[in-house]
């Protein structure tokens, strides 16, 4: 398994390389956006580790760019304590966020849920919901014959709803699912990767499948089939 981790630190850099290798990972580095978007396309990785506060490129920048053709698992390191710039990374395409400073310890297990998500074989075929279909082991969802490029987060909350499409589920219980029980993920948080997924499949299909009960929770709408 083979993490790009993206830092000018170089003492946080070196820090939190050894701490990957420790957990059994191939580490590759980069000091900068323009390295971090030559290493994200030649080497492949299966997951990267990338500080917003890079200079000239900053990580944002990087992560759109990125987006543009790739849907590898991307996880930002953030000294911001602002919400809103949170949210921003989530918007482009990001996975998840750790907040500086940070255990290793925290992010090893971050690292882990993000790759146990998307790497790790399901045994579902195929979820469908009218012309919506998900292959989760595939990573492939379709809209009316249309792919759709989803990020782990985004597969996540889908492959929840497709389930049982007519069940309601609470914000709670999709944090809990998505993020495991105990952790800090704000409805905000949960919220823009939502807003994410609704905006791929009403361009692939022309409408929002996803339907909110105010004060209740989030369910499939009924779909044409």
């Amino acid at each position: 398994m083979r993490i790009l981790l993206v830092d000018d630190d170089p003492r946080l850099r070196e820090l939190v390389r050894i701490a990957l290798e420790r957990a059994g990972w191939q580490v590759i580095t980069a000091a900068d956006g323009q390295e971090a978007l030559l290493h994200a396309s030649r080497d492949a990785p299966d997951l990267i580790v990338l500080d917003i506060g890079l200079p000239e490129l900053d990580g944002f920048e990087v992560c759109r760019r990125i987006r543009q053709r790739s849907q590898v698992p991307i996880l930002f390191l953030t000294a911001r304590d602002d919400e809103v710039d949170c949210i921003l990374g989530l918007e482009l395409g990001a996975d998840d966020y750790v907040t500086k400073p940070f255990s290793p310890r925290e992010l090893v297990a971050r690292i882990r849920a993000i790759l146990k998500r998307t790497q790790s074989p399901n045994p579902s075929t195929l979820l469908a919901h009218g012309l919506l279909s998900l292959d989760p082991s595939g990573h492939r969802c379709m809209v009316s014959g249309r792919e759709v490029a989803l990020t782990a987060k985004e597969q996540s909350i889908l492959t929840l709803l497709l389930q049982d499409p007519a069940r309601i589920r609470s914000r709670a219980e999709l944090i809990t699912q998505i993020w495991g029980a105990g952790s800090q993920v704000s409805d905000r948080t949960l919220d823009s990767h939502l807003r994410n997924l609704r905006a791929k499949l009403h361009d692939a299909g022309g409408s929002d499948p996803i339907e909110t009960l105010h004060a209740v929770g989030i369910r499939l709408r009924a779909l044409p089939a």
